[in-house]
This record gives C-alpha cells, structure tokens and sequence, in this order.
C-alpha cells in the first residue's frame, strides 16, 4: 500500500510560501493519496487535481490547535506529513514528519526582529518557541539555501536537508537585452510585503536622490494597504512631494504579478535578508535585470546584474543608475600639492 501524503500547511496562504504550496500540490500524481490543510483564505488553483483532499482552517490560535489534533488523529506509521508552514507538530506523530523551514525570522539572531510590530514581535515570540520546544517532534528539516542550512545545524536542530526547491519556469543567466524590451513600460519592481527588513524606506530614498539628480524611472511596489497603512502613505507622500514615479499596486495575487514582471525591464530587491527570495528566481525566469544587496542570501540564487549596499541609498541609486545605462564616474582624486594650491589660492571658495 502506497504511504499517504499529508502536507500541513494551516498558515499558508499568501507570499512566497503560496506560490511554492500550489507548485507542489500540482506536481502530486493522480494516483497520490494526498491531504492538504490550508489557511481558510488560501487560493486554490483550478488545476489542483481532484485526488486532493483539502481541509481549511481558520486563522485563529484555537482552529490551529484543532487543526493539529485532527493531524495526530488521523495520520498511521506508514504516513508521510510534510509541515509546510516552518513549524513542527505540537504532538508526537505515528507518521515520518519532514518540515519545510523558510522562515529566517526563526532562526537569525533576535536583534533582526527590531523592526517587526509589536504584533509581529509577539508572533515571532510564540512561534520561535514552538520551533525549539517541538523539534524533537520532527524527522527531518527542509531548508532551501546554505546559509539557512548554516543557521539550521548552528541552533541544533538536527536532520537538516538542503533541497533548493523553486517555482516551476527554466532557470536563466542574466539578462541579454531583446526586441520584447521595446515593449516594457515599467523599469523597476519591487515584490514584497512591507515589513521592515524588507528595507522600503532606503528605497524611496534611493527614489528621491535620483529625482533630485532629474532622473525619475518608474516603479512599481506590491504593498498592502490594510497590513502597512503607514508606509503606503509614505509611498504616497514621497511620490508627491518629490514627484517620483512610484506606482503601489496593492497586494496582488501571483498571476498578476507575473503579468507584472512581463512588463517590467528590471526587479530591484533591496531586502535587508531572506531565507529563499522568491521574486529573484521568479525575475530571472522571466528574463529581467535583477538588482540585489551584495549579501549571501542573493548569491545563493543567482549572479545580480547589479549590487549595492542595502543600508545606503545612495548605493542603490547608484545601481539604479548603472542599470539605466548613466555612467558614475568615481571621486577625482588630487595630490597633497594640488590641495595646497586650492588652499592658498586667492580669490576661490
């Protein structure tokens, strides 16, 4: 008897986690004995096959224990759960448990969390805790890059695999320049939500250093308007203020933003860190520029076309430029002779 498959993902339901869930669900066989929880507000491809059994669960603290009792219920000895949502089951399973972790919030040193609400700061909390009390719980872990293979076998966590595992699409080099690029009416993306690390801020200054160079590219971002009120106002302000070309999209689903790349000539991806960095890959299938941080996280996926420093807007506007085909020389550099020329010079500023 073939074993069953049940793939455990109650917190699933929107980002880069979705898009890798549908992937997977859509490579299961039809002959595959497969189940399937999923957060109530995840959508569900069409072409999910009809051999998949779906259970959704609301988004609260009592369905998710609900959800992990029927878990424990309902799996034998000869089971396969796959928990897709970083965390381990609470209880001791009769089944092999592998767990897919892509979260790097739950691993990283906690000073990362600086920048999280204090919601967030809570959820990181309890779900960090989670992690390290229930790993006993789990056969082996999942990670998709070595540097959170790193961090994996540096906090202990023990069976840990790495398995690079991507959305569907050919894996391209950088960017050659084609007649479809005649055709692109955006030149820069930006897909991510608005959390901190996700370092937006830099990147409106980045903007308005270019706008006050008369350089105004456009630029379209994917943030929610109910999740990060305030910094899509700051969006808004910096637009009018400075008169940026700056376009937020709100949040779209994965269709729509893969229509987005197909317009776009370049994904700029300022981002402080990441576990995988999906929109990267998802760019680079699609044959754009990708302008990424110089940190290890990037080279992991791919070789950026340009990098720059993600703390310093000035760096980023720099690749920006660069990527834009506007060349910045570097700092002339004078002798200690000139210096004392222009010093005693009369008549000079």
């Amino acid at each position: 008897m073939k074993a069953r498959l049940f793939i455990h993902a109650p917190n699933i339901h929107q980002g880069g986690g979705a898009v890798l869930l549908g992937d997977l669900l859509r490579a299961t066989a039809p002959e595959d004995d497969v189940f399937v929880t999923v957060d109530e507000r995840m959508v569900l491809s069409d072409e999910i096959g009809r051999h998949i059994k779906i259970k959704r669960v609301h988004p609260s603290l009592s369905a998710r224990f609900m959800a992990e009792r029927w878990l424990a219920s309902a799996v034998t000895a000869d089971d396969d759960v796959l928990c897709f949502g970083n965390l381990p089951p609470i209880f001791k399973l009769k089944a092999k448990v592998s767990v897919f972790l892509q979260n790097r919030y739950l691993l990283d040193r906690p000073g990362r969390i600086l920048k999280l609400t204090l919601q967030a700061k809570l959820r990181w909390l309890m779900e960090r805790s989670w992690l390290f009390l229930c790993k006993k719980n789990v056969d082996r872990f999942f990670v998709q890059t070595p540097e959170m293979s790193r961090l994996a076998n540096q906090k202990m966590l023990g069976n840990v695999s790495l398995y690079p595992f991507v959305p569907d699409g050919p894996q391209q080099s950088r960017h050659v320049v084609d007649a479809n690029d005649l055709k692109k009416t955006i030149d820069f993306v930006y897909i991510a939500s608005g959390d901190g690390h996700k370092n937006h801020v830099a990147l409106l200054e980045a903007w308005r250093y270019l706008g006050d160079e008369n350089l105004f590219p456009s630029l379209s971002l994917t943030l929610n308007n109910e999740s990060f009120p305030a910094l899509v106002k700051q969006v808004e302000d910096y637009s009018a203020h400075y008169k940026l070309n700056i376009i937020n999209r709100g949040n779209i689903s994965h269709d729509e933003v893969l229509d987005l790349y197909r317009h776009a000539h370049a994904l700029i991806y300022p981002s402080e860190f990441e576990s995988f960095g999906i929109p990267l890959i998802e760019a680079r299938q699609a044959g754009l520029k990708v302008l990424a941080p110089e940190l290890d996280y990037v080279r992991d996926l791919l070789d950026p076309d340009q990098t720059f420093d993600p703390a310093s807007p000035l760096s980023i506007a720099r690749a920006v430029k660069r990527c834009l085909g506007i060349e910045v020389p570097p700092l002339e550099l004078l002798d200690a002779t000139s210096f004392l020329r222009h010093l005693q010079a009369r008549g000079t500023q």
